[in-house]
């Protein structure tokens, strides 16, 4: 799998919407390492766009299928299209023989997240999904923790990223057809994911939850600083909620709105382990120790700003370099396809059951 570390990593874009300059962003941190030599995309602006900013000399292309038999030197492509043009765009790349970083969420659904993850088995290429919280300090922070048995068994996690009104008003957010979802499927995937990768990754078995739309659907009723959506063609939830049981007994919860009647917006994850626990946000350590209970703290992550100088910036180009590292030098993974299934089944089984009225089995 590893690449001759002095020829640079060749890759184009299937999407070049606003997503695609934050992966062009972090690939161009990498210096002379990456060199993007085209990109596909059905709108002509966002295409010019895209090449007007990352390069004059890439090349341009309507059509993926065309892209991957015409550009036969690419080393690998950045899938940064809707949700609902994942699947099809990452699939024939990998069977061009590409490595592929997809945005998230992995797909519209299970189905399509495990068809991927087959393909990629098959041609024997990197598919690594666009899930960039779990680079965070605090998050590897917590995980470390849990992995050397610091918290014991853990038995519960609360996940939630919560806005008090932030419905996108550009994109196709609200469109179920085209997104699978809202906030559950946009925002929640990605504290989810998160979750999932510091409890270590089991295997969900059951879901439950349910799903509300109540604003989203209507006109704007107060000030909020993402005014004016498209309220005509919302048809996704504007909240959701749900709970998952893993096959080693722990259970999440996960809370996601873009819009709820909440004092302010929540972007966190708590842990509870038999030893001890955690909270993502202020990365807050609790143990017991020497008779007493502890509230432990590192001097450099948390706070409620970035981990240790790192934003969300920082951690997206973390993301990037992880996966040029992958391709080039042959290290883990941290975002392999197999996570990303599991998370989509996740999504899926708290909309399953929010449709079924009850309880669902994970397949």
């Amino acid at each position: 799998m590893a690449k001759d570390p002095k020829k640079p990593i060749k890759i184009a874009f299937i999407g070049t919407g606003g997503i695609s300059h934050a992966h062009a962003t972090g690939f161009s941190k990498l210096g002379d390492q990456v060199q993007i030599v085209a990109g596909c995309d059905i709108k002509q602006e966002a295409l010019d766009n895209f090449c007007n900013k990352w390069g004059k000399d890439i090349r341009q292309y309507k059509d993926w299928k065309v892209m991957l038999k015409q550009e036969k030197d690419l080393d690998a492509v950045s899938v940064c299209t809707p949700n609902g043009v994942h699947c099809a765009p990452t699939i024939d790349a990998l069977k061009a023989g590409k490595h592929v970083i997809v945005e998230k969420p992995m797909a519209m659904n299970a189905k399509e997240a495990k068809a991927m993850y087959d393909t990629a088995k098959k041609a024997k290429k990197t598919l690594t999904i666009g899930f960039q919280w779990r680079f965070d300090h605090r998050t590897r922070m917590i995980r470390s923790l849990i992995e050397k048995g610091e918290f014991g068994k853990i038995l519960y996690v609360r996940v939630q990223a919560l806005r008090r009104r932030g419905i996108p008003n550009w994109g196709v957010f609200g469109q179920k057809k085209l997104q699978g979802g809202g906030p559950m499927i946009d925002i929640g995937v990605h504290c989810c994911e998160m979750a999932h990768y510091m409890m270590g990754s089991p295997k969900p078995v059951t879901a439950s939850g349910n799903t509300w739309t109540y604003l989203g659907n209507k006109p704007m009723n107060a000030m909020c600083s993402w005014p004016n959506w498209d309220y005509k063609t919302y048809t996704v939830e504007d909240l959701a909620v749900g709970n998952v049981r893993f096959d080693n007994g722990a259970m999440m919860s996960i809370e996601a709105s873009f819009c709820a009647h909440i004092e302010k917006d929540v972007w966190n994850v708590q842990i509870m382990g038999e030893k001890g626990g955690a909270v993502w946000d202020s990365a807050t350590v609790f143990r017991d120790q020497d008779g007493y209970m502890w509230n432990m703290n590192s001097p450099v992550l948390g706070g409620g700003g970035g981990s240790n100088g790192l934003d969300w910036n920082d951690i997206f180009n973390t993301k990037m370099r992880n996966f040029i590292e992958v391709i080039r030098d042959g290290k883990q993974n941290i975002a392999d396809g197999i996570h990303g299934v599991m998370v989509q089944q996740i999504l899926d089984g708290i909309y399953a059951s929010a449709e079924a009225g009850h309880e669902v089995k994970i397949k």
